[in-house]
């Protein structure tokens, strides 16, 4: 129940507040990312993936919807999944997923022709994202999962 808050409050403060922000080089942190991220890791496998894709069906449905249905509930489930595994302790599990997530993302709009996605655009947001989610991560990731993260691989 705890989890489904946390994403809930972490999808509306990103298309509320972080996505409206301006920061330097154009990008924003993924704060519903790394919730999922942080849920996984202190949850396991598991109900990474399940949170995974709740968190994703919803992203899929906030608007704007630019996307087909399904998309990001993939891209979550994957990803809850890698990182309830914990991959190499919590610190290169966030990273893993910070810098798979976006890559994962554009494989599948490019395997269903999305002509919104081009080489060029993704290695300039790419990087921006990448830093600025985890410049974000220890405090997010903290408040999902504190002392639970899992530092063994399941």
């Amino acid at each position: 129940m705890i989890a489904a808050i946390a994403v809930v409050a972490a999808l509306l403060l990103q298309l509320t507040i972080v996505n409206r922000l301006s920061l330097p080089a154009g990008g924003v942190p993924d704060l519903v990312l790394l919730v999922v991220v942080g849920v996984a890791l202190a949850r396991g496998p598991a109900a990474g993936a399940v949170i995974g894709f709740g968190t994703g069906i919803l992203v899929d449905l906030a608007p704007p919807t630019a996307h087909m249905l399904g998309q990001y509930a993939f891209v979550y489930t994957v990803v809850g999944y890698l990182a309830g595994r914990g991959v190499g302790g919590p610190v290169w599990t966030v990273v893993l997923c910070v810098l798979a997530a976006p890559l994962l993302a554009a494989a599948v709009a490019g395997l269903i022709a999305d002509p919104r996605v081009a080489s060029a655009s993704l290695a300039l947001s790419l990087p921006v994202t990448a830093v600025y989610s985890l410049l974000m991560a220890p405090v997010v990731v903290w408040l999902v999962a504190g002392d639970r993260a899992r530092v063994i691989p399941a």
